[in-house]
């Protein structure tokens, strides 16, 4: 419920701070890739100002194409030097000719100068306890003595099991956990998925925790220069990959059904992403314009629209991708990778056990064209995912405008004076 009424019962709805000034939420994603962190952390800043008018939320971003999205009165951004991940797994320096531990230098001081200059009351990190190479661990340390709330918010599934507990006990992650924090936020629901039950968290951490429901998403307003497609005009089917960095299996996978039963009745539009490689794209574009039910875009920041219109959605299974198929209710084929993560993997499975989507898994025995043209053909008289009711699945954003209220409200006393920018 957005707060109404006179300033004071506002702010009072809302958590206002000491003194009675408006609430401020800093949200930090570390965005090493895709659009997923960026995404849904735009989601919860937008539901923060919603529910209070007057909050001030800074998001902390190392995305490059942050500045390409709308965000409502009251959120804005700081966008910090980027980094990429590697095919052998390691980073680089998006597009700054500095070492990635220069760069990760550059980050963190970025990070806590803006943090001690705009003094919140709630920090909401994404996903990552300690940030990426521990740089948001110094803010944490100056942020709890000045009385901060701190958040981590996670996903419904972080990865499997026997990922995951390793990469948490070489980054420290339980440990800062236990330090700093004070709730964790999980975007997901008990009875789909547990993502940190495999990590052994002490009791003390585990009662901090409160499943909140997925991210409801709504429609944007149409833009001005929206493009018209004709493949829009009668039933179609959206293929996403979100960023694209990690889609060309299934955009092939797609693209090769199509070639292979050229009868398939639903034409389809392909979403590239912004991380698609070049030449993989271009040769897809090459295919595509050979075929009359295909079309392709490169990327919309408002991709909800063609969600809404779609008689059936082909993604990978992101969490976002995700939550967009719920809250829109379209018929879903999920394609989820199966490397270097598992999580969308995961999601699939569980989703498609409780008759939310379909899932098509490609682990190694071929993308049969054939399989996938009858996916496609079955997709869209695919009963929506809103024939199975599971109580608070979309309850998400609504929750996390609680929890928000109450943290603010919970702020803790400070221990010291605000320390200067270093």
């Amino acid at each position: 419920m957005a707060c109404g009424g006179d300033s004071i019962d506002r702010l009072a709805a809302c958590g206002a701070r000491d003194g009675g000034a408006p609430p401020r939420v800093l949200l930090y994603s570390h965005d090493t890739f895709g659009l997923g962190h960026l995404r849904r952390s735009r989601a919860i800043a937008n539901a923060l100002v919603t529910r209070c008018p007057d909050a001030s939320v800074v998001i902390l971003s190392g995305s490059p194409v942050i500045g390409s999205f709308e965000f409502d009165a009251g959120v804005d951004y700081v966008r910090i030097p980027g980094v990429t991940k590697l095919p052998n797994g390691e980073y680089r320096t998006l597009n700054l000719n500095t070492p990635v531990e220069e760069t990760v230098r550059l980050r963190e001081a970025l990070i806590r100068q803006t943090a001690e200059a705009f003094d919140p009351d709630i920090l909401i990190v994404d996903k990552e306890p300690t940030g990426f190479r521990g740089e948001i661990v110094p803010s944490l340390e100056r942020l709890a003595r000045r009385g901060c709330r701190l958040v981590l918010g996670v996903r419904d599934v972080m990865d499997e099991p026997s990922l995951l507990v390793p990469e948490w006990e070489r980054k420290g992650a339980t440990e800062i956990l236990a330090r700093f924090y004070d709730e964790i936020w999980v975007y997901g629901l008990r009875d789909v998925y547990r993502p940190l039950e495999s990590l052994g968290l002490p009791a003390r951490i585990a009662s901090r925790t409160t499943y909140t429901g997925y991210l409801r998403r709504d429609l944007p307003l149409p833009s001005a220069f929206a493009p018209n497609l004709p493949i829009t005009q009668e039933p179609f089917i959206l293929v996403t990959t979100g960023g694209g960095g990690d889609g060309d299996d299934m955009i092939d996978w797609v693209i090769s059904a199509y070639e292979a039963d050229p009868a398939i009745p639903h034409p389809a539009l392909i979403v590239f992403g912004p991380f698609i490689n070049r030449e993989r794209r271009a040769g897809f574009l090459d295919r595509i314009a050979r075929h009359p039910k295909l079309d392709a875009i490169a990327f919309d920041t408002k991709l909800e629209l063609l969600m809404g219109q779609a008689a059936g959605v082909v993604g990978m299974g992101g969490y976002n991708t995700f939550c967009e198929i719920l809250s829109f209710d379209k018929p879903a084929l999920i394609v989820p990778r199966t490397s270097p993560r598992r999580e969308q993997l995961i999601r699939a499975h569980e989703a498609e056990r409780l008759g939310l989507v379909r899932a098509i898994v490609d682990e190694g025995a071929g993308r049969d064209p054939a399989a996938m043209a009858r996916a496609l053909r079955d997709l869209p008289v695919q009963p929506p995912p809103s024939r199975i009711v599971v109580p608070g699945l979309l309850d998400g954003l609504e929750v996390i405008g609680d929890l928000f209220a109450a943290s603010v409200a919970a702020r803790r006393a400070p221990t010291e004076m605000p320390i200067a920018a270093e």
